[in-house]
C-alpha cells in the first residue's frame, strides 16, 4: 500500500554548492526503514544542536516503539497478535493516528485501509521477499476476508481498540510517517523556531526559509524509474507536503506488469495511468494518507475528491507517448517556475 522509494528531492536551495549560513543547522538520521533530515535555524543559542537533535530521536523512538510492524514489541505488533476481540486500551499518539487513518478510509471510500497488508504480502510486495508471483483467486478471496478497515473499532471514551475480526492486521506505513513529521514540527514550535524543514523519508512540513532567506524548495521527481530528475519544483512555507508514485516497485510476469500499490476494494494492483500523486496539506499526517489513496484511486476520482475537499493535487500521468501533468488551481500558486 505505501510506497517504498522517496519520490521527491529536497532543494534547501538551488544553488546548492553556495556557502551555509552559520545559523542553519542539519540534523541527519534513520528511523522508519529509511532516512530523515531536519534543517532549522536557531536563533535561541541556549538550545544547541545537541538538545534538538536528542529530542527528535526520543521522538521518533517512541513513535516507531508504538507503531512499527518490525518491532516485535512494539504497541502495534501487540495489537496485531493479539486474538482476542475485546476493546484494548492503546496510547494517544496509536489512537490518534488509527482514528485519522480511519477518517481517511471513509473519506476515500475504503481506497485507504491500513488492514491491507495481508494482501500486499499476498502479491509479493511485503517485509519477507519470495518468488512474485500472480495469486490465484481463491487465495485472493480468504485474504480478502482477513480486511477490512470496517472490522476496527474505536471507543473514544476508553481510548481503546477492538477488532471484529481477530485476524486483523494494521499496518501504518502509510500514515506513521507522516504524523512523526508532525510531531517534530509541533516540536520546534514549542520552542518559537520560526524557519524549518522536517523530512522523513519525502514526507516534508516546511515553515518560513532557507539560509538563502527564500520560501523552501522541494523537487517532484519524474515518473522514471532509471533517473532522478525533477520534473516540478514547489515552494513550501507553513505546509505539509506528501508524494505517491507506482513506477519504483512493480514486477512483470507474461507481459502484464502488476504494480505495488494493492486496491484494497478489488483486492487487486492499480490498473489505471496514474504514475505519481502529490498532495499539499496543513498537516503531514492527512497528505500523507490521502497521497496513498489517491495513488489507488487513480486521476479521474482523485481530481474529483481533491476540488471536493480543497486540496493541492498535482499528477503525472502515463499516456501512449510518455507523461502529462495534471493539477488542479489549489496547487497552482505553490510552482516556482511557471
Amino acid at each position: 500500500m505505501k510506497r517504498i522509494f522517496p519520490i521527491v528531492i529536497v532543494l534547501a536551495l538551488i544553488g546548492a554548492c553556495q556557502p551555509q549560513n552559520d545559523d542553519l543547522i542539519a540534523i541527519n538520521g534513520l528511523t522508519m526503514g529509511t532516512t530523515y533530515t531536519v534543517k532549522l535555524k536557531l536563533e535561541d543559542n541556549s538550545l544547541g544542536k545537541e538538545r534538538i537533535h536528542a529530542d527528535i530521536e526520543a521522538i521518533l523512538g517512541n513513535i516507531n516503539n508504538s507503531m512499527s510492524t518490525y518491532i516485535e514489541d512494539s504497541e502495534l505488533s501487540r495489537l496485531n497478535h493479539s486474538k482476542i476481540t475485546d476493546c484494548q486500551v492503546i496510547s494517544d499518539d496509536l489512537y490518534t493516528v488509527i482514528e485519522h487513518a480511519i477518517e481517511v478510509s471513509e473519506i476515500s471510500n475504503g481506497a485507504f485501509d491500513v488492514t491491507v497488508g495481508p494482501l500486499v504480502n499476498l502479491w509479493g510486495f511485503g517485509p519477507d521477499p519470495f518468488d512474485l508471483e500472480v495469486p490465484a483467486d481463491h487465495e485472493i478471496t480468504l485474504i480478502k476476508n482477513q480486511v477490512g478497515y470496517e472490522k476496527i473499532n474505536l471507543n473514544s471514551a476508553g481510548k481503546c481498540i477492538s477488532k471484529s475480526d481477530a485476524r486483523i492486521y494494521i499496518d501504518l506505513s502509510g500514515i506513521a510517517k507522516g504524523y512523526a513529521v508532525d510531531r517534530i514540527a509541533e516540536h520546534l514550535d514549542k520552542f518559537n523556531i520560526q524557519h524549518y524543514l522536517v523530512d522523513i523519508g519525502g514526507e516534508i512540513i516546511a515553515k518560513g526559509t532557507n539560509d538563502q532567506q527564500q520560501v523552501w524548495q522541494i523537487g517532484i521527481e519524474q515518473a522514471d524509474s532509471t533517473t532522478r530528475s525533477v520534473q516540478r519544483i514547489i515552494g513550501l512555507d507553513n505546509i505539509a507536503m506528501a508524494t505517491s508514485g507506482d513506477y519504483r516497485n512493480y514486477f512483470e510476469k507474461d507481459g502484464i506488469r502488476y504494480s505495488h500499490t494493492i486496491n484494497p476494494v478489488t483486492s487487486k494492483p492499480i490498473i489505471h495511468s496514474l504514475a505519481s500523486v502529490t498532495v499539499l496539506d496543513r498537516t503531514t499526517m492527512h497528505a500523507d494518507a490521502l497521497a496513498t489513496a489517491f495513488m489507488v484511486m487513480g486521476p479521474d476520482k482523485t481530481l474529483t475528491i481533491a476540488n471536493e475537499l480543497k486540496i493541492p493535487v498535482f499528477m503525472i500521468i502515463k499516456t501512449n507517448t510518455g507523461f502529462e501533468e495534471k493539477y488542479n488551481n489549489y496547487f497552482k500558486p505553490y510552482f516556482l517556475i511557471k
